[in-house]
Order: structure tokens, then C-alpha cells, then sequence
């Protein structure tokens, strides 16, 4: 008896041996209800993944029908989110409404690379624009994305620091003068890219090779919500500007131009670095694309739900031909040179 017991010990150490060499298709435990069903998705992988905020985003994706889901598992609930698993453009797509905010958006990026084979992200939606040449319907593709929403709060007569500063008596009415709310200083961020040291950065980059794909697209923007709802010009799309996320709606004309003139920022968000943050720690491939749907505090006469309607759907139009573009087997990467 002894003996067999013995043997089923190195039985059991074999298997569990074998077991942690297995390496896991997902980063659900085992023991998950729904390890089978993506395990099942991830053979079918890698795919692009698509992420908005909002839900007129969302629609902008539904009513495309460029959306094929798939047939065997269309969609997973997952912690509270519904990872949509399909086609777009004949590309292996897995698309996600993430919620609104940074920490929303990083929370559901880190589930969709933790669980899903995951090749690359795109993240579109709507933004204020900061920059007069931006209007209502544009979509800008930002080469860079900062967060400017983490302060430090000076006291009232401290010294100037070292970063940029938003100084509150500069505003003031009727004119410049001493504010007992002094001023705030921007700070970097802590960014742990896998395999190196941590870094303090400020500006985060979307992947450069994503990017000059992205710059021969050629997509016609939609100007008119309805048959008598239209804009006075076409919208267009913008390449290579800088765009800001903040867990604040900026709807103040001064704050928007100080944005613009501090950071030169052309457009506003709520999401954006932290979607930018959370791919580039592990190095996984992401662009940006942001539809005009305010001018964050300037001055509008459309209504605001027809154009983030239309801004969604702009914004949409260009992912679409990117993911379009990206898919295929053989693209035109950028230039070693210009790497």
C-alpha cells in the first residue's frame, strides 16, 4: 500500500508539473464558468480590439452593420462588461463599451488583454476640441495623448515649480490679480512599461507604424445628421496633433484655451490616456481616433446629442477603415528610417 501511494504522489507531481507548463490561453483561473467558452474565442485570435465610452459610440458600431458577430460565441459578459466577438471587414474584431472616465476605460483595456488574444487596440469616441481649426464633425488622430488631470495644489505665494501651471488670479475680473486658490502644477505620471524600469512621463505616444497607416487613409466624413439637419461644411480629419483626458467635462472657454496655449492640446477627453497607459505598459499596438462633438466651452448653436451623434459616427468611419487597413496580410509599414 505503501508503494502505491508513493507512486500516486509522482503521479500527481508529474501532472501538476505538466500542468504549469501548459501555458494559459487566458487570464481566467481554471476553475472560471467561462474559461472553455474563451479558450474557444482565443483560437480563433489574435484580434483587433475596439473600444468606445459612450453608448451613442456604441450605436455608431450597431447601426453600421459592418459588424458581422460571430456565429458560434457572438459575446462574453465578463466583470461586468460585454466583450462583442466578431468581423469587421473580414478582420477578427472583439469590441467593448467601456463606461465613461479613466478609470473605467483602464480597468476594461486591462481585461481585454488579460483575457482575449489581443494584436492591437483602437480606441475612438467623441472630444471637445480646443483648437479653433477643429470644428463640430472633425476627427483628429493624435500622435499624442497627455493626462491633465493630475495636480499638485500650490499654496498661495509659492514658488514656482519646475512643470506648467495653471495660476487661478490670471483670470480674474476685471483684471489679473493674487487668488487665494493660487495655482496648480501638472504632474507626470507613472508609466511601468513590461520589462524595464518605471518612468515618469507626461506625454504618451500612440504606435508609430498604427499611426502612418492611419495617415493614408482616405475616408469621406458624414456632414448631415438628417435631410435637413446639416453642417455648413464637410468635417474633416486631422493627423499628428497632441489631444488631452481629463476625469473632468471642460465646458470654460478660458480653461480650453489655456489648454491649448500651455500644451497646445486640440482635443479634450475623458479616456484616452488611460487606454494609451494601460497598451503601452505591456507594448501592445494602439491608436486614437476623436470626433468633434463641442468645442469645450466655446461657443455652439447645434444641439449637443445630434452632435455627438455625429461625431461618434465620424469618429467610427475612420477606426473602420483603419481596422480595414490594418487587417490585411500585407500593409505599408512606415519606413525603417523613419522608425
Amino acid at each position: 500500500m505503501a508503494e502505491i501511494g508513493r507512486w500516486r504522489l509522482v503521479g500527481l507531481s508529474v501532472f501538476v508539473h505538466v500542468l504549469l507548463l501548459v501555458p494559459c490561453s487566458s487570464g481566467l483561473p481554471l476553475v472560471h464558468p467561462l474559461r472553455a467558452a474563451v479558450d474557444r474565442v482565443n483560437e480563433r485570435g489574435p484580434f483587433i480590439g475596439l473600444v468606445m465610452a459612450y453608448s451613442s459610440e456604441a450605436q455608431a458600431v450597431r447601426s453600421s452593420g459592418e459588424f458581422v458577430p460571430g456565429s458560434d460565441i457572438p459575446s462574453l459578459d465578463l466583470y461586468g462588461r460585454r466583450f462583442h466577438i466578431g468581423t469587421i471587414r473580414d478582420v477578427d474584431v472583439i469590441w467593448v463599451k467601456s463606461g465613461q472616465r479613466r478609470l473605467n476605460a483602464g480597468i476594461t483595456v486591462q481585461i481585454l488583454l488579460d483575457v482575449f488574444d489581443i494584436r492591437g487596440l483602437v480606441h475612438f469616441g467623441i472630444a471637445g476640441s480646443a483648437n479653433d481649426s477643429l470644428s463640430f464633425g472633425d476627427v483628429s488622430v493624435p500622435k499624442f495623448v497627455a493626462f491633465t488631470g493630475s495636480w499638485t495644489w500650490t499654496k498661495f505665494n509659492s514658488v514656482e515649480g519646475s512643470s506648467p501651471d495653471l495660476s487661478f488670479g490670471e483670470y480674474s475680473i476685471p483684471s489679473e490679480s493674487k487668488n487665494w486658490l493660487s495655482s496648480v502644477e501638472y504632474k507626470t505620471e507613472e508609466l511601468f512599461p513590461v520589462g524595464k524600469e518605471m518612468q515618469y512621463v507626461f506625454w504618451l505616444e500612440v504606435d508609430p507604424e498604427w499611426f502612418y497607416v492611419a495617415e493614408k487613409l482616405q475616408v469621406a466624413l458624414q456632414r448631415c445628421i438628417n435631410e435637413t439637419y446639416c453642417l455648413p461644411q464637410t468635417p474633416k480629419v486631422a493627423f499628428g496633433l497632441k489631444g488631452s483626458t481629463d476625469d473632468i467635462f471642460v465646458n470654460n472657454a478660458a480653461y480650453r484655451k489655456f489648454l491649448f496655449n500651455e500644451f497646445g492640446v486640440s482635443t479634450i477627453d475623458e479616456e484616452s490616456a488611460a487606454v494609451l497607459m494601460t497598451a503601452v505598459s505591456p507594448g501592445v499596438p494602439t491608436i486614437v481616433f476623436r470626433g468633434v462633438s463641442d468645442l469645450a466651452g466655446g461657443e455652439e448653436s447645434w444641439s449637443s446629442t445630434d452632435l455627438s451623434d455625429l461625431a461618434s459616427i465620424n469618429a467610427f468611419k475612420v477606426a473602420l477603415e483603419f481596422i480595414a487597413a490594418i487587417g490585411k496580410e500585407k500593409y505599408q509599414l512606415m519606413p525603417k528610417e523613419m522608425i
